[in-house]
């Protein structure tokens, strides 16, 4: 633990970097780390929800700044989305717009569609709202269950 941080801020921490690496094309779990912490008790419910819901739409703010450079890139052998993944993206964006940002929390999916957001120019203001209300309503249902679970 990192010297003068307390538990509670070390979880914080750890939330937000969870939750921002989850957001870009790294196989992360920000879900399980959000219930574990609640589970434990040692940190504000609305606060651990700050902190992902943030983490997790700045994480989405790097997918989008990808999609604004990497089109130049599209046709490098490294590049992390085959030609057929980007037209799916690309049609689903186009027949639902930037609505379907609403859904940028789900697996592979929201990856796709974040760059893709980035690719096709939209703006980062209506960007960050629209994701930031997705992943605001994931988290508070997520975390809505829980403690109803945990009683």
């Amino acid at each position: 633990m990192p010297v003068g941080l307390g538990p509670s801020m070390t979880g914080y921490l750890s939330l937000f970097a969870v939750a921002f690496l989850a957001a870009t094309i790294l196989p992360m779990q920000s879900e399980a780390l959000l219930v574990g912490l609640m589970i434990h008790g040692q940190h504000g419910v609305l606060g651990l929800l700050a902190v992902a819901t943030v983490g997790n739409v700045l994480g989405s703010v790097v997918n989008w700044g990808l999609g604004h450079a990497v089109l130049r890139f599209q046709h490098k052998r490294w590049f992390p989305a085959s030609p057929s993944q980007m037209a799916r993206a690309e049609m689903w964006y186009a027949r639902y717009g930037r609505w379907s940002l609403l859904v940028s929390w789900f697996p592979v999916v929201g990856d796709a569609l974040t760059v893709t957001a980035g690719v096709l120019r939209e703006p980062l203001w209506s960007f960050v709202a629209i994701v930031g209300i997705g992943k605001a309503l994931r988290y508070g249902v997520l975390a809505w269950v829980t403690l109803v679970w945990i009683g």
